[in-house]
């Protein structure tokens, strides 16, 4: 195999002059100066093999989340009790990603009545949130922002909408658990107060922690509470380091005995009201007291012979079906007798259509997602085969499009995990506080983070995603769920902010149209494309590979980055001679994850 093809299939770390001095300043050991060994079957640039078990899998970003949902199943627990305890210990051990005070969407496929289901708890605006309130406080739309967050700040009280979290982890184990939160959520009550040791790469986000909270727009100085709970005077924990949030083991100690009302009406809803009226925000205890979530109907389309799920708006997930359904009408078009499959990854042409498909379905994400309740999506036209033949005029096969010019794409931060038991039911989960460190600020007596949901609204009076009371933001946050002759085949998460949809997509294709297994499809290089910014991301590798091509076809290449890939996790599931089910699962390398089964 020729050197090209093997950095391509990241067997050998890119050349470059800059990888290079990136990859020396990231790991300055000698042993860092080694070339990394290969698998003895198989793809050799496997990370690791694919997880299999048949009692039951849990696959999350960090051993421990993952460690704690496998023994809420060992212990008689199912599917839906041991997300909801991996999603707690998540939000103990990944602070800047996720928490109690956080948005929650969940896939639920129900083995007893061969179903699935799906959850959305994300938060809705407060009471005060109008547009006139905004504007009253000098926050108008930016012109040069076509698309979600124009004109909001980018932390702060103003962006904090009603968390769902709690709810939505205690509207799916009401409905399908076997377990409450006494059980589910004694884990993350101990590592909460206990400690943990930081994981790597925990610590190196955890690190950047100034970077991650600069002034806001909104403020003069960052949040003293949130210093003080997640730093040691301004000094992030280093990898192995014990932290300990006993504030935050209170809250979970109040869940435990009272339930969500704890959070809603209780002490922790004081705390939360006190917080946000103290720094200027509208939230009042009734928005907190009548917060509901709730049960809706997953998108679909069909690909390579299977029937794709995905989440409804306001979630970006169904874009999904979108980019999917061009690919199929178009590259046969682009492309005449050389299918994706014939061009392979090493050919320049397979990104480009992968990129020009995303651009068009960002597109109609841009124009038209927002909250269901408020606006009308057109899902179903918008993921329909026709309309995706209408559109594969719009892309020169040779040549990238220009999206309309505007600043840099927000970045976000998210969990994604998935549960599977021996009866046969599989959860997929994402929870998140939206930007790394949600909005900044602390609730320093229950010792969590306020998400920043809101910056996703848009303050364009014209936008289907203005802000307004009781109204979802646009959400980033994707689910997936893919199914094969009637029967569950896969669940499907890959986190990231934007990345999330192209994401989903990609590894979709590393399965079905190349046919990676499903660890395989997570350690296959991506890319990630900023809809706004016009800004083509590659991985160092996949730079290497064919980023000076799409360069030469017009695409604008930032800087190779494997950071910006979001985290995926997924379970596979067959049927075994038994007809029980075999369950194979995949976590990303890129995060500190682990799949485990019994």
């Amino acid at each position: 195999m020729m050197l090209k093809q093997l950095i391509g299939l990241g067997l050998v770390m890119s050349l470059s002059a800059p990888a290079l001095a990136q990859e020396a300043a990231r790991c300055p050991q000698p042993a860092c100066a080694a070339v990394p060994g290969s698998r003895v079957e198989g793809w050799g640039a496997q990370s690791r093999a694919e997880m299999m078990a048949r009692q039951g899998m849990v696959t999350s970003s960090q051993p421990l989340a993952t460690q704690a949902g496998l023994s809420i199943l060992q212990q008689g627990g199912n599917a839906i009790d041991a997300a909801v305890a991996t999603a707690a210990v998540l939000a103990v051990v990944e602070p800047m990603s996720t928490g109690i005070a956080s948005d929650v969407f969940m896939i639920i496929w129900s083995a007893k009545e061969k179903k699935l289901y799906a959850l959305n708890a994300s938060g809705t605006a407060p009471s005060g949130a109008t547009p006139d309130h905004y504007a009253a406080l000098g926050y108008q739309k930016d012109p040069a922002n076509w698309a979600l967050g124009s004109g909001m700040p980018s932390g702060g009280i103003l962006t904090v909408t009603v968390p769902g979290t709690v709810w939505g982890w205690d509207a799916a184990l009401k409905r399908f658990g076997t377990r409450g939160f006494a059980e589910v959520l004694a884990p993350a009550e101990y590592y909460a107060s206990e400690g943990f040791p930081v994981s790597p790469r925990i610590a190196a986000d955890w690190g950047s922690f100034n970077k991650a909270l600069p002034l806001r727009a909104c403020c003069t100085a960052l949040d003293p509470d949130t210093l003080a709970v997640w730093t040691d005077g301004g000094r992030a924990p280093a990898a192995g380091e014990v932290f300990r949030n006993p504030a935050l083991g209170r809250a979970f100690a109040l869940l435990r005995k009272d339930g969500k009302d704890a959070f809603y009406r209780g002490d922790i809803a004081r705390a939360i009201i006190a917080k946000s009226t103290a720094l200027g925000g509208t939230m009042t205890a009734a928005d907190l007291a009548g917060y509901q979530g709730k049960w809706v109907e997953l998108a679909h389309s069909t690909h390579a012979g299977r029937d794709i799920y995905e989440l409804p708006p306001p979630s970006q997930a169904w874009a999904t079906l979108e980019l999917l359904n061009i690919l199929d009408a178009c590259v046969p078009v682009w492309s005449p007798g050389k299918g994706l499959a014939a061009l392979g990854p090493a050919d320049p042409r397979y990104w480009h259509y992968l990129i020009e498909a995303k651009k068009l379905a960002y597109a109609d994400l841009a124009a038209w997602n927002g909250d269901p309740d408020f606006v009308t999506v057109p899902v179903e036209r918008l993921t329909s085969k026709a309309y995706a033949a209408s559109l594969c005029s719009r892309v020169d096969p040779a040549r990238a499009t220009i999206t309309r010019p505007g600043p840099a794409d927000r970045s976000g931060d998210t969990v994604v995990l998935s549960t599977a038991d021996r009866d046969g039911n599989m959860v997929a989960v994402v929870n998140s506080v939206a930007s790394v460190w949600g909005s900044g600020l602390t609730v320093k007596d229950y010792g969590l983070i306020l998400h920043n949901r809101g910056v996703q609204f848009s303050l364009d009076r014209q936008s289907p995603n203005i802000i307004a009371p009781g109204k979802r933001p646009y959400n980033t946050l994707a689910a997936g769920f893919v199914m094969k002759d009637g029967q569950p085949e896969m669940t499907l998460l890959l986190m990231g902010g934007d990345m999330q949809v192209q994401g989903h997509a990609q590894v979709l294709v590393n399965m079905f149209t190349l046919g990676a297994n499903v660890q395989m499809a997570t350690d296959m290089a991506r890319f990630r494309h900023g809809q706004v910014s016009n800004v083509l991301t590659l991985e160092p590798a996949l730079d290497a590979l064919v980023g000076a091509q799409l360069k030469a076809m017009g695409h604008r290449l930032g800087p190779p980055n494997s950071g910006l890939m979001g985290g995926y996790q997924a379970i596979r599931v067959e049927q075994g001679a038994d007809r029980k089910p075999v369950y194979r699962a995949g976590s990303d390398h890129r995060k500190d994850g682990q799949a485990a089964g019994w």
